[in-house]
């Protein structure tokens, strides 16, 4: 049987000691709950917290009003400041967002319908990386968690 990609994380944050927070957005909590699918994730996941509306991403995470009215809620600022603000909240060593429009409605001219930011944030540094889905509602969710997956696995192997 394949590893799954939740446990192959797993098993990179646990070999490292590290610990993980999320922030979701479009996602809607899939990334944590993929990751609580893992028997023992509690050693790695300390959290995740799912802030939708500009309100909860300002009140839990952080995420600052000015940042959210000049570049929008889907954007690499607000993403950044997601990833940074879910790590600082939940004291763990790496955060990770995921900010998008998962459709069928909500695409803006230069923000279509698909277009999903997801970012990282660690005492390091941070990075953040765009992506735009062409499937419907849930295929762009669960394209979204997938990828955030992948970038932290990237992350943890160093690459």
């Amino acid at each position: 049987m394949t590893e799954t990609l939740e446990a192959r994380v797993g098993k990179a944050l646990r070999s490292g000691g590290r610990t993980l927070a999320v922030a979701e957005s479009c996602t809607g909590g899939l990334i944590g709950h993929r990751l609580t699918n893992i028997p023992g994730s509690s050693d790695y996941f300390l959290g995740d917290i799912v802030a939708y509306a500009y309100e909860a991403k300002e009140r839990l995470l952080g995420v600052h009003h000015q940042t959210l009215y000049e570049h929008g809620a889907v954007s690499r600022e607000t993403a950044v400041e997601m990833a940074r603000g879910a790590r600082q909240k939940l004291g763990a060593d790496i955060g990770l967002s995921v900010t998008g429009i998962a459709g069928p409605t909500g695409g803006l001219p230069g923000k279509p319908v698909g277009l999903t930011w997801i970012a990282l944030s660690t005492r390091e540094g941070e990075t953040a990386e765009e992506r735009i889905w062409q499937g419907d509602r849930t295929a762009n969710k669960e394209r979204s968690a997938e990828a955030a997956l992948e970038m932290l696995l990237a992350l943890l192997a160093g690459a």
